[in-house]
């Protein structure tokens, strides 16, 4: 497809359903910021019909008792189909069971700055994660500069694929660009928020602004489209990540159980962002800097063959390319009530979501009850029964 203007006549178009392989969904221990039901309404009203949930929630996901919590959590409330992550630590360092890595959707690194618990800063611990992983998921890296390199040598000294999250600067990309021109198995993800916003904004957005990674330059922000236009960028994610308003600007929400707060509040790192990726590609498509084939296959096809998701039968996402329209203060499923993108003029919006068939997402309602989404890797006791009936 050519890069050109699509006109409003021309408008309505059907795409698969997306899959956002960074999502903070907040459960367990952060109720009130998200839910897997709350979480999953708002991917459904922004097209997309798979999540992956990072897990820095609390307490992290990084043990069996702690994994089951999430699953049974997510089997309860989720309403798009759904995975969990595994988060690597210290403790668990080589130490994670079989059949927990393969009900996982990956293992998650933190190695640099992040809001949570998991934060890994010993070369004996990564050392030892990146030897023991079996997957099928890959392990995923929130690596930042000179990590970027690190974390790509450990990959190729261990014949393990890579994705790294989120990436944010051109010295990165250029990075990641070599390892793949190497022939390495890595892969990486970029953000619509630092697509489109830069470090000038801060001076608009305020807390609202604050993210990790943090947002860049403009000539960052220019590396990223162009390591997408050359295929560098693999896929495109939300790193979905609610906090309350009140949090955001200094004022925490009450908590059950925590009668005070401290007076030097530090806003959390984050923003909310699943229900405006596909406006935002959409318009993209619209100004002409992307094509409909290039956003399919970031944000579906690719995320999907990364992380090997099994396809999702009579599932798509109408679409409406020609209605101009503007991003909401308020008024978003996503409990994280607010946007940084509130007040810009996009060219997209979701008309319909179906999955398996159903209607859930009639452009206003999210119908699909809590429940109704499936996980995309089985429950460690089926893995179990299969393994035992091959013997």
């Amino acid at each position: 497809m050519a890069h050109s203007r699509l006109s409003p006549q021309h408008s309505k178009l059907r795409l698969p359903g997306l899959a956002d392989v960074h999502v903070h969904l907040r459960e367990p221990g952060g109720e009130h910021k998200e839910t897997f039901a709350t979480g999953t309404a708002a991917a459904l009203a922004g097209g997309v019909t798979t999540v992956l949930a990072m897990p820095n929630t609390t307490p992290p996901l990084a043990t069996a008792e702690t994994f089951a919590l999430a699953w049974a959590r997510a089997q309860a409330g989720a309403r798009s189909d759904w995975g969990i992550f595994l988060g690597g630590t210290d403790a668990n360092a080589g130490a994670l069971a079989p059949a927990l890595q393969a009900q996982a959707a990956g293992l998650k690194l933190y190695v640099n700055d992040t809001f949570g618990q998991l934060r890994i800063d010993s070369l004996s611990t990564l050392l030892r994660h990146f030897a023991s992983w079996q997957g099928p998921g890959p392990i995923v890296c929130h690596a930042e500069r000179l990590m970027v390199p690190a974390v790509i040598a450990l990959a190729a000294q261990f014949g393990q694929r890579l994705h790294i999250a989120h990436v944010s600067r051109a010295d990165e990309l250029a990075v990641i660009r070599a390892a793949k021109t190497r022939g390495l198995p890595v892969s990486c993800e970029v953000t619509p928020h630092h697509l489109w916003l830069t470090e000038e904004d801060l001076l608009r957005l305020g807390p609202l602004g604050d993210m990790r990674p943090r947002l860049a330059t403009a000539a960052d922000r220019a590396a990223l489209w162009q390591g997408i236009a050359d295929g560098t960028v693999d896929s495109i994610a939300t790193d979905h990540a609610p906090h309350t308003l009140e949090e955001k600007l200094g004022q925490p929400a009450r908590e059950p159980g925590n009668a005070q707060h401290s007076a030097r509040h530090t806003p959390p790192p984050g923003v909310p962002g699943l229900e405006t990726m596909l406006p935002l590609l959409l318009t993209a498509v619209h100004e002409g800097r992307l094509t409909l084939e290039r956003l399919v296959e970031l944000t579906a096809t690719a995320p999907r063959h990364i992380f090997r998701l099994p396809a999702q039968s009579e599932t798509w996402v109408e679409v409406d390319l020609g209605t101009p329209w503007t991003l909401p203060e308020r008024g978003w499923q996503t409990k994280a009530s607010w946007s940084p993108f509130t007040g810009l003029t996009v060219y997209g919006h979701v008309v319909r979501t179906i999955v398996r068939g159903v209607e859930v997402f009639d452009g206003n309602i999210v119908s699909a009850p809590p429940g109704f989404g499936r996980p995309v890797r089985p429950h460690h006791s089926e893995l179990k029964s299969h393994s035992q009936e091959e013997q």
